[in-house]
C-alpha cells in the first residue's frame, strides 16, 4: 500500500511540474514580461491584419504591449493597448476599379509615387498625433523592443532612435526594391523579381533586363526621393542632429516577411529575414447555417469571388459586371460573390452575393473548387494554405507578382483586367477547374503547411530573442555596412580588368616593336 501511494505521488508529482512547464513556455517565453511597442502608421487595413495577430500573441504570452496604428483591437488581451491614430481615412473599399481600366508599362513607378505620398502622409500625421506624445514620454530604454512595419517610408525610424530599443521590421509583402541592402541581403535581378513587377523567377532576357532597370531605379528613387522626405519631416520633429534615416535602418535586427517559399520560389536571405508568411491564418470557423448548407449542397463545387478589403467590386464598369455575370452564369457551379450593394443587376439562380463574407472559413470547406481573387497576399496564402486553385485577376502593387507565382507553378490561372470580358473569364475559369490544377493546389499547400513551427509561433520567439539579445548583434551581417559597389566586388572587377587591359598594352606594345625592328631593312654593303 506505502509504494502504491508513493508511485501515486511521483506520479502526480511529474504531472504538476510538467504543466507549470508548459504554462510557464506559453506564458511568457523570455523568462520576463518584455515591453514591446509596435508602430504601424500606414493606413492600410489588409497590412494591420497581418501584423494585429504577432502583437496579440505577444500579449496573450504575458508581455506588454503597446500599438499606435489606426486600427484599435475590438477584443485586445489583457496585455495589449492601444494608442488609436486618427485624422486620416483608413484605406478600406476605397479602390474604384475604374482607374484600372489600362495599365501602361511604367505603371509601378507612378505606384511608387503613390506610396511615397501616402508614406509622406502618414509619417506626419503620426509624428503630430496625440498617441505619439505619449509614448515618447517614456524615458529612453523604456521599451525592450519595437515592433514596426517598414514598408512606403522609414519615418518612424526617428522615433526609434529617441526611444533607444532594438527594431523588428514587418512587411505584409514581399520585399521592396529598398529593403534588401539594409539586410546586407543580395539584390539579383536575374532570379528575384522586383515586387512591382508581373514576373516570376523564371523569367527570359527581356524580363531580366526590365526587371535589372526597375529593381535599381526603384532603389534610387527611395534613396533621392523618400529618405530625404522622411528626413525634414523627423528632423523637425526631433532637431536637425538626428541621422538620417537611410543610415537608422540599417540597425534593424530582424525582418518578418509575409513569405514561404512553396509560393513565391526560394531565395538567397541572410538569416536576419526571416519568412513567416500565412502566420495570420486561423482555424476555420464553423459557417452560418445558410453558408454550410450551401456549399453542402453544391454537387458541383462552389466558386468563391473575394477582391479583397480595398477593392469595391461594384465599381466595376457595367460591361465588366455583366462580362463576369454572363460567364458564371453559364457554369454548374454555385458562385458566392463579395459584393457591396444590395442587389446585382442580371443576377443569375446560381450566384449568391454578400457584402462581406467569412473568407477563410469558406476557403476552408472541401467544396470550394476555385477562388477568383485579386492577388492580395493575405487572401491568397489563405488559398494557398486550403489547397484551391486560383483565378487571378492582379489589379496593383505586389498582386501581378504573387499571381506570376503561382501561375509558374501551375495552381493559378491569371486574368488580365485591362481585357475582362465573358469570354475571357468564362476561359480562366474553366481552366482552373482541371484537376491539374487541383492536383498542384495540393502540392503547393503540404508544402506551405508543413513547417517545423507555426509561423505565429516563429514570429513571437524572434521578437523575443531579439529583446533578450538587445538587437541580435550576431545575426546582423557586415554587408550591411558595405556600399553596393564593395557588396559586389565590382572595386575587384575593375581592379582585374585594369590589370588585364594594362597587360594586354604591354603585350600590343611589345609586338608592335617585335613588328618594326623585323620590318627594319638591312644596310648593304659596298664592294671595292
Amino acid at each position: 500500500i506505502f509504494t502504491t501511494k508513493m508511485s501515486r505521488m511521483l506520479l502526480l508529482l511529474q504531472l504538476l511540474l510538467s504543466t507549470l512547464c508548459i504554462l510557464g513556455h506559453h506564458q511568457v517565453g523570455a523568462g520576463r514580461p518584455l515591453k514591446v511597442l509596435g508602430l504601424f502608421p500606414h493606413p492600410g487595413v489588409s497590412h494591420f491584419h497581418f501584423f494585429q495577430p504577432i502583437m496579440h500573441a505577444l500579449a496573450e504570452v504575458g508581455h506588454d504591449v503597446n500599438v499606435i496604428s489606426h486600427f484599435p483591437s475590438k477584443n485586445p488581451p489583457i496585455r495589449y493597448k492601444d494608442f488609436p491614430l486618427t485624422g486620416m481615412d483608413k484605406l478600406t473599399n476605397t479602390v474604384d476599379l475604374k482607374f484600372f481600366e489600362k495599365r501602361a508599362f511604367y505603371n509601378h513607378f507612378l505606384e511608387f509615387f503613390l506610396l511615397n505620398e501616402w508614406g509622406k502622409q502618414s509619417c506626419n500625421l503620426t509624428l503630430r498625433s496625440d498617441a505619439l506624445q505619449t509614448i515618447l514620454k517614456k524615458k529612453a530604454g523604456y521599451y525592450d523592443v519595437i515592433v514596426m512595419e517598414q514598408f512606403n517610408t522609414d519615418c518612424m525610424m526617428g522615433v526609434v532612435h529617441q526611444l533607444q530599443a532594438p527594431v523588428v521590421a514587418l512587411s505584409s509583402c514581399a520585399l521592396m526594391p529598398w529593403h534588401y541592402e539594409r539586410m546586407g541581403a543580395p539584390i539579383i535581378p536575374s532570379h528575384i523579381p522586383a515586387l512591382f513587377m508581373a514576373q516570376s523567377q523564371d523569367m527570359d532576357f527581356a524580363g531580366r533586363l526590365a526587371n535589372w532597370f526597375s529593381f535599381h531605379a526603384l532603389n534610387w528613387m527611395y534613396k533621392l526621393i523618400s529618405i530625404p522626405s522622411a528626413d525634414a519631416l523627423v528632423q523637425y520633429k526631433f532637431g536637425h542632429d538626428l541621422p538620417s534615416v537611410g543610415e537608422l535602418v540599417k540597425n534593424t535586427s530582424v525582418f518578418l516577411v509575409n513569405q514561404h517559399y512553396s509560393l513565391s520560389g526560394p531565395k538567397p536571405l541572410p538569416p536576419n529575414v526571416i519568412e513567416v508568411g500565412g502566420l495570420h491564418i486561423q482555424k476555420a470557423k464553423p459557417l452560418s447555417a445558410e453558408l454550410q448548407r450551401l456549399l453542402d449542397n453544391a454537387e458541383d463545387g462552389v466558386i468563391l469571388i473575394s477582391w479583397g478589403s480595398m477593392i469595391r467590386a461594384n465599381s466595376l464598369s457595367t460591361a465588366k459586371r455583366d462580362g463576369i455575370v454572363r460567364a458564371v452564369a453559364r457554369l454548374k457551379q454555385q458562385v458566392i460573390w463579395k459584393w457591396e450593394n444590395e442587389t446585382l443587376p442580371n443576377q443569375p439562380a446560381n450566384v449568391h452575393i454578400m457584402k462581406w463574407l467569412p473568407q477563410r472559413d469558406i476557403l476552408g470547406h472541401p467544396n470550394v473548387r476555385v477562388f477568383f481573387t485579386h492577388g492580395g497576399l493575405l487572401g491568397l496564402t489563405e488559398g494557398v494554405a486550403s489547397g484551391v486553385p486560383i483565378v487571378g485577376m492582379p489589379i496593383y502593387g505586389d498582386q501581378f507578382l504573387n499571381i506570376a507565382s503561382l501561375v509558374e507553378r501551375g495552381s493559378a490561372v491569371k486574368l488580365d483586367f485591362a481585357s475582362f470580358s465573358e469570354e475571357t473569364v468564362y476561359a480562366a475559369l474553366t481552366q482552373a477547374l482541371h484537376a491539374e490544377y487541383k492536383l498542384q493546389a495540393q502540392r503547393i499547400a503540404a508544402a506551405y503547411n508543413q513547417r517545423p513551427q507555426p509561423p505565429l509561433d516563429t514570429a513571437v520567439w524572434w521578437v523575443e530573442h531579439v529583446a533578450e539579445t538587445r538587437g541580435a548583434p550576431l545575426l546582423q551581417p557586415s554587408a550591411v555596412h558595405l556600399s553596393r559597389f564593395v557588396y559586389y566586388s565590382l572595386d575587384i572587377y575593375l581592379t582585374i580588368a585594369g590589370v588585364l587591359l594594362l597587360l594586354l598594352a604591354s603585350f600590343k606594345a611589345l609586338w608592335r616593336l617585335c613588328c618594326r625592328s623585323q620590318r627594319k631593312p638591312k644596310q648593304k654593303t659596298k664592294r671595292n
